[in-house]
């Protein structure tokens, strides 16, 4: 389905509203402004398999230019409105983009760009426009807002978060399906797993160019429900528009979990949070300790996903799953996950190893067949290159990040764990744990965090530092804990969730004259 699809029985139901600012858009108008944007983009030389880019902030058009390039049949690559103009310039080309979608927002990155992305033949801007670009508004002004004829329905290329080296476009192997023939495997999900229907009212805290928030967006509004997009993420701001909208679904990730548990009891009291049917998580693993919280705090609506862009397996779990497992990811519901050690054999039930999917859905990375078959095992699963192991009631957990690992003293230590322990200490909003040079042990644990308060002398900074090293040490084997902590203002953390704790490990390495 799509939003044309509801026209006909709620033209006028708010398809759309803004959190902060209350701006609505209704069900006929989103389908008739997808409509206008399908034939300006047709008109532009835009076909069935063509590549649109789209950078702006969370804006009121934003999903209605997503449904205007789906309409059209293009593939989009939402690009995030973090990226450097280098990056962003290296996104448009790699993915061909014949028209680059962006707002005053990003003015001055979409001017630095221009030459560097020769190949763009049309550059729509919202809300005002500068050398080189077209009002977006002016574009769609007076265009008809029938929909096209024999309409195939698009689909995305998002890029990965680049972990290492260049992001990669990530394009799921699907057949080319007719507008009305179209159903989003999301969709299906929202109904089947999170009881979403025509009745809801879903919540979105995060950056709409992240694969979540865009794709269960649009799935919502498939469904016919309405979507409540936040400008930008408040942990406050989000249980008052919970409360004030009376939410029935959302989706966060465990960060956001985190700063709404820092708020004070007398702050979280006053909102109410009854209407939630289900709030799901995904993206980056959470602590026990704070799941814990969380189900006590809403309830057992709190559902929890492990899957990646690439959309090669999905592992689930509801509230009373994780409470009879705690700290499971899930169990998996469309493929077989496998255990494999560095050998590739699979390993015994407990044990870690690389997780791969079996049977979930196929995918390639665009332009890097390397880096797709790096992806594969030798029977064809695929992986993430995560690491986990599973349980004897065929449960996953995960480990960490391969990448991540520290070998120090020749013993392998996953730094996630500490992460999850430091973070519920009352003076840590944020952490990243990894490993840094040491000249006797090859690498050692290193900390570093954004606390509460920043201490204001290095005698406080030392106690802190010693307190949170004995907190962990309480815990968990000396291996795996910091030897040394430093504190920042803040972490390098995308909005979806995921830390960049690449940019900070390359920092450590530099200084020490190495490279990883």
């Amino acid at each position: 389905m799509f939003p044309g699809s509801h026209v006909a029985t709620q033209p006028n139901k708010p398809a759309l509203i803004m959190a902060g600012s209350g701006e609505t858009q209704t069900f006929a108008q989103l389908d008739a402004a997808a409509n206008r944007l399908s034939r300006v983009l047709r008109d532009a030389g835009v076909q069935p398999g063509d590549h649109v880019a789209i950078c702006m902030e969370n804006h009121p058009r934003y999903l209605e230019v997503l449904w205007g390039c789906h309409y059209a049949g293009a593939i989009y690559t939402a690009a995030s409105s973090r990226l450097t103009s280098e990056e962003l310039a290296y996104i448009l080309n790699d993915c061909g983009a014949k028209v680059f979608i962006t707002s005053t927002y990003k003015a001055d990155q979409a001017a630095e760009i221009v030459v560097e992305t020769p190949n763009v033949t049309l550059r729509l801007m919202i809300d005002g426009t500068i050398d080189g670009h077209e009002s977006y508004e002016d574009a769609v002004a007076g265009v008809p807002s029938e929909p096209l004829s024999d309409r195939i329905a698009g689909r995305d290329m998002l890029y990965s978060s680049g972990t290492t080296g260049r992001p990669k476009g990530v394009f799921p192997s699907l057949p080319e399906v007719p507008l009305t023939e179209w159903a989003g495997s999301v969709e299906g999900l929202q109904r089947l797993l999170f009881g979403m229907d025509e009745h809801s009212l879903y919540l979105s805290p995060a950056p709409m160019y992240h694969a979540a928030p865009l794709r269960f967006c649009l799935a919502a509004q498939s469904i016919g429900a309405t979507v409540v997009l936040m400008e930008h993420f408040d942990a406050e701001d989000y249980l008052r528009f919970v409360d004030a909208y009376k939410i029935t679904n959302t989706q966060l990730v465990p960060t956001m979990f985190v700063r709404m548990l820092k708020l004070t009891e007398e702050t979280r009291s006053k909102y109410d949070v009854s209407s939630l049917k289900a709030a799901v998580h995904a993206a980056a693993p959470c602590p026990v300790t704070v799941k814990q919280q969380m189900i006590e705090w809403w309830g057992p609506v709190i559902h929890e996903y492990y899957a990646g862009t690439e959309g090669n397996g999905f592992v689930y779990c509801n509230s009373e799953g994780w409470l009879a497992h705690p700290g499971t990811v899930g169990s998996p519901l469309n493929c077989i996950v496998h255990i494999v050690d560095e050998e590739g054999e699979e390993v015994p039930q407990g044990e870690s190893g690389t997780i791969y999917f079996e049977a979930g859905g196929t995918f390639e990375y665009h332009n890097d067949p390397e880096k797709t078959k790096s992806s594969r095992h030798p029977k064809g699963w695929s992986t993430l290159g995560d690491v986990g192991y599973l349980d004897a009631d065929g449960f996953l957990y995960l480990t960490d990040r391969k990448a991540y690992m520290i070998i120090t003293g020749g013993v392998n230590v996953y730094p996630q764990e500490s992460e999850n322990l430091l973070v519920t200490h009352p003076s840590v909003i944020d952490v990243a744990v990894f490993g840094v040079p040491n000249d006797d042990f090859g690498e050692e644990v290193k900390a570093v965090v954004q606390p509460v308060a920043m201490p204001a002398t290095v005698e406080e900074a030392g106690e802190l530092e010693r307190e949170l090293i004995r907190f962990c040490r309480e815990h968990l084997a000396d291996v795996k804990c910091p030897r040394s902590v430093d504190f920042r203002e803040e972490l390098p953390r995308h909005p979806t969730g995921k830390l960049y704790k690449r940019l900070l490990k390359d920092e450590y390495w530099a200084a020490a004259g190495r490279n990883i």
